[in-house]
C-alpha cells in the first residue's frame, strides 16, 4: 500500500471492528422504513493515518427484527481508530448489518468531511428505495 511522506500516526487494523456489538430487538410492527443518522462516526485514513469524520445515515424495512440503537452507536465508535478507506467503512457497515438483520430492504450512505477540497459520498443499496417503499410498505397498507 502507499504512504504519505512524513509523520504517520499509529491506527488499527480492520480486526479492531466489533461486529460483534452489535445487537438486534424481535420486531412485528407495521411494515416501515426505518431511518438512523450520526455525524459523529469517524475511521483513520490508513495512507495518511488522519481521521476521516463522516455523516452516516442507515436505513431499512426490518423483516422480524430491529438494530438496537445503543449497539450501533458501540460498533460505530469500534472503527475509530481503524484504519479503513471510506469506501471500504461504507461497505463493511453495510454488509455488517445486512448479515445481521437479513432486512427487506437496507441502505448505508457516507458523507465524509471534506478533505484536498474533495467531497467524498458513499451510497450503497440492496435496491431502489422508493421500489422497496413500494413493494414492502405501502403495497402491505392496501
Amino acid at each position: 500500500m502507499p504512504q504519505a511522506e512524513g509523520l504517520i500516526l499509529p491506527f488499527d487494523g480492520k480486526d479492531k471492528i466489533r461486529k460483534d456489538y452489535l445487537e438486534t430487538i424481535d420486531f412485528d410492527g407495521k411494515p416501515q422504513l426505518i431511518a438512523y443518522s450520526t455525524d459523529e462516526f469517524s475511521a483513520v485514513c490508513p495512507f495518511s493515518g488522519l481521521p476521516d469524520i463522516a455523516e452516516v445515515v442507515v436505513k431499512y424495512i426490518p423483516d422480524g427484527k430491529i438494530v438496537e440503537l445503543k449497539s450501533l452507536k458501540y460498533y460505530f465508535i469500534s472503527f475509530r481508530n481503524v484504519g479503513v478507506y471510506q469506501e471500504e467503512a461504507t461497505s463493511i457497515i453495510f454488509n455488517d448489518l445486512k448479515e445481521l438483520l437479513n432486512p427487506k430492504f437496507l441502505s448505508v450512505y457516507t458523507k465524509y468531511n471534506i478533505r484536498g477540497g474533495i467531497e467524498a459520498e458513499c451510497y450503497i443499496e440492496t435496491e431502489n428505495e422508493e421500489e422497496a417503499l413500494k413493494k414492502y410498505v405501502h403495497e402491505v397498507e392496501k
